[in-house]
């Protein structure tokens, strides 16, 4: 994600938390000013009206006359109330597709034109291939121009098959036959693409029912546009009442939202999000975990999501040789290099900093600042001689190298001396920052003190200071920081 829609929310709930230090105990008096901040940040996270309601009088019903628990402060028991009406709001736990008992899995995607649908079900077909499923799709949309066409390029990209009959027989039809086709090659799972409108009218919805009657399916998604706002949650319903669906596909989390519709859709229709999209990539669609996405709303980061992109592209052996290198002290700026590589791989350093616990207090501009201090440095890198690459210590000892370096790239010999520093001060904080990456071992991190540090990018070097020290690094599977 290029941002974090919740950035705003997670800003106005800090503020809350804020209002209660240094205070002893929850009280209807000092709760007041927290919970007008927590009720301005939902409603400027484009959360309705009645359900701001509901859930600021639910946190207040939780901890008016709360005895604090000791060790434990009056603003963190807020949080607490908080994210447990969140997940309250947005279903406790994530909800699995519902498969088929015999035969294949059919899964019928609806929603407006515009929304992303059929590369919603192109996503959908990859993301079940990764589980080791077998798929395949179908083409009804015969009324978009070029629709069929897009599904079989998407089809071509995921290695998936899709079923299509043209434009001259009815939906329903296509569906049938594609079905069946479907059950006799025994494949998994077949998703169905249905035809979309510039809004909800009979003609729309008397299409789909029929095509539900015919196909039968296990599952029908509604696709929304998280752009939409409160209003996805009410386009679910209006789809709910009408046709019946079992939940909905979020899209476009990644674009100018500001989180509402994540969090109304399940109180306002009855239905989960069950999946959303995060990108433009393929491989951009994502379960919907409310308690992950509470924590990230909390600014608690989502170390598992984190964990889970990092096992998807990262090759485990490459993590592990550049893991030997850190413990023998060997970590040179190829190294460096081949991590930042790894970690691009996964997103933004904004998208994978966002899931780290603790990382909430760091702005976007730090981020952005960060990102274009990274292009500066792969450059200087590319300016170096091999001997230089493998070798840090020379730069830190020799002036007249980083004076090269620095003309060869276009950068200043001050910008040379704060890469120098800075990358001996990340093999410093190697031990730290590596735990923060770990795929898996514990769920922990550096502390944000550390990553914003980092983030300043300050300080030059004298000839000699940016010595290497030993690394005490225990082995593990992660990553040093990216600086």
């Amino acid at each position: 994600m290029t941002a974090d829609i919740f950035d705003n929310l997670s800003t106005g709930l800090e503020k809350a938390w804020d209002q209660l230090k240094g205070a002893r105990q929850l009280t209807a008096e000092n709760i007041k000013a927290p919970m007008k901040d927590i009720r301005r940040a939902l409603l400027e996270a484009d959360v309705s009206l009645p359900v701001v309601r509901r859930f600021v009088s639910n946190v207040e019903q939780r901890a008016v006359g709360t005895n604090v628990i000791k060790g434990v402060r009056p603003d963190q028991q807020l949080v607490k109330f908080v994210s447990d009406e969140l997940l309250e709001l947005m279903g406790k736990e994530a909800v699995p597709l519902n498969e088929a008992k015999s035969g294949p899995t059919v899964i019928l995607m609806a929603g407006l034109q515009g929304v992303g649908k059929t590369t919603a079900c192109g996503k959908l077909a990859l993301f079940l291939k990764k589980q080791g499923k077998s798929v395949m799709m179908i083409g009804t949309d015969i009324y978009r121009p070029a629709a069929i066409d897009q599904l079989k390029t998407l089809g071509e990209q995921v290695d998936v098959e899709v079923f299509e009959m043209g434009t001259g027989y009815k939906p329903a039809e296509i569906a049938r036959q594609g079905i069946n086709k479907g059950r006799k090659d025994k494949v998994d799972y077949v998703i169905v693409d249905t035809s979309g409108r510039l809004q909800i009218d009979k003609t729309l919805m008397n299409e789909l029912k029929e095509t539900k009657r015919v196909a039968k399916p296990d599952e029908v998604l509604l696709v929304v546009d998280a752009m939409t706002g409160q209003e996805a949650a009410n386009l679910v319903k209006s789809f709910n009442d009408d046709i019946g669906i079992t939940g909905a596909v979020l899209t476009k989390m990644d674009g100018d939202t500001r989180g509402g519709a994540a969090l109304t859709i399940r109180e306002i229709s009855g239905r989960p999000i069950k999946f959303t999209g995060v990108g433009e990539k393929m491989e951009a669609l994502e379960p919907f975990y409310p308690e992950r996405m509470a924590n990230r709303i909390l600014g608690m980061g989502d170390v598992l999501s984190f964990v889970e992109k990092a096992q998807d592209v990262v090759e485990e052996e490459e993590v592990e040789a550049l893991m030997k290198k850190i413990d023998a002290a060997s970590f040179d700026y190829e190294d460096f290099m081949k991590q930042n590589e790894m970690i691009s791989k996964m997103g933004s350093m904004r998208s994978m900093v966002k899931m780290m616990p603790g990382m909430g207090k760091i702005t976007n501009q730090q981020l952005d600042d960060a990102e274009k201090k990274n292009k500066q440095y792969r450059a200087m890198i590319m300016s170096m001689k091999p001997s230089e690459r493998k070798n840090p210590d020379l730069l830190a000892s020799q002036p007249f190298r980083r004076t090269r370096i620095a003309k060869g790239s276009g950068h200043t010999e001050a910008e040379v001396s704060t890469l120098v520093a800075q990358f001996a001060a990340m093999r410093k904080q190697m031990q730290s920052m590596s735990k923060m990456m770990q795929l898996g071992q514990n769920g922990g991190m550096g502390d944000e003190e550390t990553m914003k540090e980092m983030l300043k990018q300050k300080g030059k070097v004298k000839p000699g200071s940016a010595r290497r020290k030993k690394s005490k690094l225990p082995a593990a599977r992660g990553f040093g920081a990216r600086a």
